[in-house]
């Protein structure tokens, strides 16, 4: 019994040796399939240094016997030369670039440009019709009242303004530059407010009208004449589709 155990001794410690080399979970180890003959030589002289300890013929019994064994540990072995997560005993595609996705055989995925998301269509522009005291006035002197030529060139706008496709309206007032700013911002946005309030009660609907006033900071025209001035004197309705 104490025989044999002494020559199974060596045989373990060439499999424990050899199996520690051999195997790692990437398969990265020096000793695995590909190489089993080295396995076979480091396996034959543990063997026979192991056994050369005992007499001569323990060496070449147990170098035989150490060569075989290490050569199946080794060949049992598998690595992953290429480090694509796939052993090489299943690798269909070996020596795959680094970092390349692969399929279950080691071989590259098909790869699918990236969809393009189609641009989105720009907003259409904003339409502004303008109304002016160059025409015909809009309103009384110093007053938001609207005059009947405003309410009439308004109410000729209605079918434009109640399009199914328009958003929103905002009106906006403007005045020449007689009198002091603070009095010109008030007054354009009560007429602005004016305007306003002539639309929704023609039917469209509250929730698209908006009003605001720019006073005389925003002219068109020289301020110092008559003809400049009547054209600042103005109302402008920005329809959003």
């Amino acid at each position: 019994m104490r025989s044999i155990w002494r020559a199974a001794l060596p045989v373990l410690l060439v499999s424990s040796v050899l199996s520690g080399c051999a195997t790692t979970s990437d398969g990265s180890a020096p000793l695995n399939q590909r190489n089993w003959p080295i396995c076979s030589v480091i396996g034959g002289v543990a063997g026979g240094g192991l056994g050369a300890l005992k007499s001569s013929s323990w060496a070449g019994g147990l170098g035989v016997l150490g060569a075989i064994t290490g050569g199946l540990i080794c060949f049992a072995q598998d690595g992953d030369e290429d480090g694509d997560g796939v052993f090489d005993r299943r690798d269909h595609c070996p020596g795959t670039p680094p970092n390349t996705p692969v399929d279950h055989m080691g071989c590259p995925l098909p790869q699918y440009p990236a969809t393009a998301k189609a641009p989105e269509p720009p907003p259409p522009p904003e339409e502004v019709i303008t109304l002016s005291d160059a025409g015909n006035v809009l309103f009384a002197f110093d007053s938001s009242a609207l005059t009947a030529e405003a309410r009439s060139q308004l109410t000729a706008l209605l079918g434009k303004l109640k399009a199914a496709d328009v958003v929103s309206i905002k009106v906006v007032g403007n005045t020449d530059s007689k009198g002091s700013d603070a009095y010109n911002q008030k007054l354009s946005e009560r007429r602005a407010d004016s305007v306003a309030q002539f639309l929704i009660s023609q039917g469209i609907p509250a929730g698209k009208v908006t009003s605001e006033g720019d006073g005389e900071r925003k002219p068109v025209a020289d301020n110092s004449t008559d003809e400049g001035r009547a054209q600042n004197r103005r109302v402008e309705l920005h329809i959003n589709r």
